[in-house]
């Protein structure tokens, strides 16, 4: 595949300068710029898109490791045979293999190793997660979102060759249907890297390879040829994978609201001075009521009526 916006260069094709530059794997390109975007792109989401960060991730909110590395495993011999088929094709210059030597190749290969992951990564998270995510969000095919994040990731790395163009944007595709596919962004990540640490690491092991102009959209159609093959049997190694380890692929359904229950409802709002409602025996608000025996009406006990005593005194 060779893409990325990463240098390729047949190794045959070196120039006479003794030794790459160091400074080209984060100068030209940004490399370290570009890894900030992983970051940018988690607190856009958690902020502006008012969802967990790591839902761009996965759908389970987070990277899946294990799975990341099973497909960093599953990708390594794949693209290795296609790396290893583009030096068996002739060279455009004529030049022959040049070894940089271990002292300028070693610490290049430890940049490599450090840099290029987090290149990688932050690429899958810009195309297909953060994009793919919001474009998708709107439309109910895949591929309505998958085609356009793959003709911008092709056009992000420069206009080459139709055929280098193309090659682009079959492994933006492919890496976006792996992301839906596998409800996560690990398989294009794994893809991603590898590829891009042995097309580094085969510039390096030349003299003065990682100082060529030269970028995946400037392939030509032999390469195009080996890498769109690895790109279909990574992916088909993939979805093998896939059915063998079932992976989550759409996120939980948000639960509906609690609703409180019934005793714990709060009582209605009572306005003015409550009063209590009347019951037998007691009079309502405003009335007197039957009195009680040696009661008047009005409530008030009478005075004890004078007899006139006729007995007589004695």
């Amino acid at each position: 595949m060779f893409p990325g916006g990463d240098r390729l260069r047949h190794p045959s094709g070196a120039s006479q300068r003794a030794g790459p530059d160091q400074s080209a794997l984060v100068g030209e390109d940004g490399r370290l710029l570009l890894a900030l975007a992983t970051p940018v792109v988690l607190l856009a989401v958690r902020w502006i898109g008012q969802r967990p960060a790591g839902t761009v991730s996965s759908v389970t909110g987070r990277l899946r490791w294990r799975w990341l590395t099973l497909c960093v495993l599953t990708a390594l011999p794949i693209v290795g045979l296609a790396m290893g088929g583009m030096l068996l094709l002739p060279a455009d210059g004529g030049e022959e293999f040049r070894w940089a030597g271990w002292p300028v190749f070693g610490p290049a290969l430890a940049m490599l190793v450090v840099l290029v992951p987090l290149q990688a990564a932050a690429e899958e998270y810009v195309f297909r997660g953060w994009l793919t995510q919001a474009v998708g969000a709107f439309l109910r095919s895949p591929w309505c979102s998958l085609l356009p994040q793959a003709g911008l990731f092709a056009a992000a790395h420069g206009w080459g060759t139709p055929w280098g163009f193309a090659d682009l944007v079959v492994f933006g595709a492919a890496a976006g249907w792996l992301t839906w596919r596998t409800g996560g962004l690990e398989a294009s990540i794994g893809l991603h890297t590898v590829n891009n640490i042995l097309a580094f690491a085969l510039s390096a092991a030349t003299v003065d390879g990682l100082k060529s102009d030269e970028t995946a959209a400037d392939a030509t159609w032999p390469l195009v040829a080996s890498d769109v093959a690895s790109i279909a049997l990574y992916t088909a190694a993939v979805v093998w994978l896939l059915r063998r380890r079932p992976t989550a692929r759409t996120a939980p359904a948000p639960l509906p609201p609690v609703q409180p229950p019934a005793f714990a409802t709060p009582y209605a709002p009572v306005t003015g001075f409550p009063v209590a409602p009347p019951w037998a025996g007691r009079p309502a608000p405003g009335t007197t009521g039957n009195p009680r025996p040696g009661e008047s009406c009005s409530g008030r006990t009478p005075p004890l009526e004078r007899r006139h005593d006729r007995s007589i005194a004695c």
